[in-house]
């Protein structure tokens, strides 16, 4: 459903409508199947925190994104697509190094590496497209840094993910864009089991070694981390920043303090108020459930529509409006549950870091006079993840 030209940080109109006068209705997606569309907040908790709801891609009616989703899901499957005990296995050999504690850890480094981008940013030429120089390399340094894989290889993880995560992409040009990064991290991990090092690939490869996985397996885990470490992080610095110099009263906020508490309030606001996963959490009903006026059989497919829970007007007071003193935080921009994003504490150190440390520095940052309009900007309105293909600024 196509977001209005004149408000691209909002939802679908007629998503909005739904919401307001069919919160749980069938809809239509891309190969003809009719899954349930959930919108309302209080809704999808109840049905993410519920055990009949699955996220297993093997179910006959699960609601894929598109074509390409499809065939690269059933070519690999990763624990983000598994349900417990096999979910939870999987998941907690990768979920030390994205604890809280670990991930304060980091913050220096997150810091070290944003104020280096921004070093050569303020000395190079202007205007800058904000999303090769910063919001792009910013995660990208950092996922890599925590995983041990070489940031000199950026252009290629980033050109294949790119295609993994646009709608439009077909099947076998994704295929062929996963079994490449499979490839890549297969032979990453290979190295790690004979030269070890001090990051995730590493653990990877010494579970690999005591046979608690595959190889394969551990290759698959490596690309979920890779792709999603950086892809959702990047488009949300880079969307953030185009909404806050579109809100100068809210931009004046984050130029005006710099206690960690505001700015921590900040990007939950910000994450609820874009939600750039901006297709929904999947799922498959195991059993009936009635929810609301409806009843959801077994067997059919489940969309939760993020974007809209964080837009309720019973869970947040006048929730299309950007308001960074908000309290936010149980937004469900991460998702619900036990498939509650993973790398959440990672995701909001480094946009804590950003948020907290670019307007500072280029308290004058504004888009470039070509890219003035909103109008002018490429949105991704073909991505799984919501964002922009180009940010032009200046200062």
């Amino acid at each position: 459903m196509p977001r209005a030209a004149a408000c691209p940080f909002d939802p679908p109109p007629r998503l909005q409508q739904l919401q307001n006068e069919a919160p749980i209705t069938r809809v239509r997606l891309w190969d003809g199947s009719t899954p349930w569309l959930v919108t309302r907040y209080d809704d999808q908790r109840t049905l993410l925190a519920d055990p009949r709801i699955s996220s297993d891609s093997h179910h006959s009616q699960y609601p894929f994104v598109s074509a390409g989703q499809m065939a690269t899901q059933q070519q690999t499957a990763t624990f983000i697509r598994m349900d417990d005990p096999q979910h939870a296995r999987r998941r907690r050999m990768v979920t030390a190094p994205f604890s809280i504690k670990r991930v304060e850890g980091l913050r220096p480094a997150v810091q070290r590496i944003v104020d280096g981008l921004i070093d050569d940013m303020l000395a190079g030429p202007r205007p800058v497209d904000l999303v090769e120089a910063f919001s792009l390399p910013v995660p990208s340094l950092v996922i890599c840094t925590l995983l041990g894989v070489p940031y000199a290889d950026h252009g290629f993880f980033q050109a294949n993910s790119r295609l993994l995560v646009k709608r439009t992409t077909p099947a076998d040009e994704a295929q062929a864009a996963q079994q490449r990064l499979v490839d890549y991290l297969d032979r990453l991990v290979t190295e790690k089991m004979a030269n070890p090092g001090n990051d995730l690939l590493t653990e990877l490869a010494g579970r690999v070694t005591a046979g608690e996985v595959s190889r394969q397996e551990a290759a698959a885990t490596g690309r979920l981390l890779l792709v999603a470490g950086h892809e959702t992080t990047a488009n949300m610095i880079a969307l953030g920043t185009l909404a806050l110099l579109q809100h100068p009263d809210q931009l004046a906020v984050l130029q005006n303090t710099d206690d960690s508490t505001v700015i921590a309030a900040a990007v939950e606001e910000l994450l609820r108020y874009l939600s750039i996963v901006h297709t929904g959490r999947r799922r498959v009903a195991l059993a009936d459930i009635d929810i609301g006026d409806e009843t959801i059989r077994a067997g059919e497919g489940v969309i939760l529509a993020n974007e809209l829970g964080n837009r309720d007007p019973a869970a947040f007071a006048d929730p299309h409006r950007l308001d960074l003193r908000r309290n936010a935080r149980h937004h469900v921009a991460f998702g619900f549950g036990v498939h509650q994003c993973l790398g959440q504490p990672l995701a909001r150190v480094e946009l804590q870091v950003v948020y907290g440390t670019l307007f500072r520095r280029v308290p004058t940052l504004r888009l470039a006079a070509e890219r003035g309009n909103l109008d002018q900007i490429p949105f991704k309105h073909d991505g799984a993840i919501y964002g922009v293909y180009q940010l032009p600024v200046t200062w």
